[in-house]
């Protein structure tokens, strides 16, 4: 995967990335006031060959000007038919408010439906508000079944 947004460049993820990533979606936790959880919640972050790519999902990186701006990544699960959940996606502050969110996820949707999923579920925290403004306006639906100690919010949609 490769797509590119006004500046910006969307690819899969390399080994290369592993510490860039963490410490995105670390710096992105922290400001927020959520814990990094690297033995738990994060742990995928990791292990990303494991979680993902052995996994039959995909985990991509954002860069602009070759420094990591931000992640987006999804994996299929057993919470529903043909089910993916929709993982790690993080903006730094520096790039936010520039429709980057909107078009990964559009892009994430896009990859999600070319290999035959059929619902996409997300977990998001209610501090998150940016990322539930989003989701909410890109058509998920509230859901239960909250699996993220740190979430408080979980979201469907349905392809």
């Amino acid at each position: 995967m490769e797509a590119q947004y006004r500046d910006f460049v969307i690819r899969d993820w390399e080994k290369r990335d592993r510490t860039f990533a963490a410490d995105v979606i670390h710096s992105v936790l922290t400001e927020y006031g959520l814990p990094w959880q690297p033995k738990e919640a994060d742990r995928d972050v990791l292990e990303v060959e494991k979680f993902y790519q052995d996994a039959g999902g995909e985990f991509w990186v954002i860069e602009r000007q070759g420094q990591l701006v931000g992640t987006g990544a999804y994996y299929p699960v057993k919470r529903g038919d043909r089910a993916v959940e929709v993982r790690k996606m993080y903006l730094l502050p520096s790039v936010r408010g520039q429709g980057l969110g909107k078009y990964l996820l559009q892009q994430l949707e896009n990859a999600i439906a070319s290999r035959g999923f059929q619902e996409i579920w997300i977990e998001t925290a209610s501090v998150l508000k940016e990322a539930v403004k989003l989701y909410e306006s890109s058509g998920y639906e509230p859901a239960t079944g909250v699996e993220t100690a740190r979430c408080d919010r979980v979201y469907v949609k349905f392809l």
